[in-house]
């Protein structure tokens, strides 16, 4: 009864959805929030103010430097972990504590290759990389697809970054999907195979995820970058990021998020938006 009757119960739910409704689900906003989003982010700065009532609740819990929870584990950075056991166990106490705080999904583990520019951010191997997101469970949400291994410098740090793909980048993303990741974060760099457009918002890149057998939510890094700071983030990349396939698009600033829900309420009056909003439904389902 459950296994139909859930499904049912998402297409009423999209039923008596608004268009403005529909383009709010689509969207990640950091606090305060615009009304209705699907998710807010939480940093540390944030950590105390109130969350709007059934978002999705994500934040940054790598360990070492990157903790917008610092009392919280991981105890360790990534890059020092040796064995798969240390890092599962690890990832169960990072969720388990997460979930203790409200934080639905812990954008992590990093699952670049450790031959990337993120240093302690990376797990020395793929599998212990892949090991923390099965200690996470439901909770985990890998990064940064599919791959910045090849990188030469951070897509935090510049905003045109170039890389190229490869099997080997692909595998622990392949691996974290058949162990039941249920989120992953495509990143901001550029492929020679996705065309023009950094990954985040290529088709290309949505449809390779895909492709390896993934149906869960795919979100992209924050459309807020680097040299943009400080100025309105182009809403276009919102637009450009859900056609090409991507169910949340991230904003860390809220004045952004409001202004990407506005310029997604046309493609939800055309009924674009449907699928992304059920994928997102069904993970808010489960997290409640």
């Amino acid at each position: 009864m459950s296994v139909v009757l859930a499904p049912l119960l998402l297409q009423l739910a999209l039923a008596l959805m608004t268009p403005q409704q529909k383009a709010a689900m689509v969207v990640v906003s950091g606090l305060p929030a615009p009304p209705g989003v699907g998710g807010v982010f939480v940093s540390e700065s944030t950590r105390t103010l109130p969350r709007p009532p059934g978002a999705l609740v994500f934040t940054d819990q790598e360990g070492g430097q990157v903790k917008n929870f610092p009392q919280l584990p991981p105890w360790r950075a990534p890059a020092d972990f040796e064995h798969t056991g240390g890092a599962f166990l690890s990832g169960r106490a990072t969720g388990a504590a997460l979930e203790r705080v409200g934080v639905d999904v812990d954008f992590a583990p990093v699952l670049d290759m450790p031959t990337g520019p993120l240093g302690s951010r990376q797990f020395r191997r793929p599998e212990l990389g892949v090991a923390f997101a099965r200690g996470l469970g439901r909770h985990a949400c890998v990064k940064h697809f599919p791959g910045l291994g090849s990188t030469a410098v951070s897509t935090d740090d510049r905003v045109h970054v170039e890389g190229r793909l490869s099997s080997a980048d692909l595998a622990p993303f392949r691996a974290a999907i058949a162990a039941g990741a249920r989120c992953v974060m495509v990143n901001n760099a550029f492929y020679p195979r996705f065309g023009p457009y950094r990954a985040s918002t290529s088709p290309g890149a949505y449809r390779l995820l895909r492709s390896l057998g993934f149906d869960g939510v795919a979100i992209t890094d924050t459309l807020a970058l680097p040299v943009l700071r400080g100025h309105p983030a182009p809403v276009e990349w919102a637009r450009r990021a859900v056609l090409a396939g991507a169910d949340l698009v991230l904003y860390t600033n809220p004045s952004d998020a409001a202004r990407a829900v506005a310029a997604l309420v046309p493609l939800a009056q055309r009924g674009l938006l449907d699928e992304h909003v059920t994928r997102v439904l069904r993970l808010r389902a489960l997290e409640s």
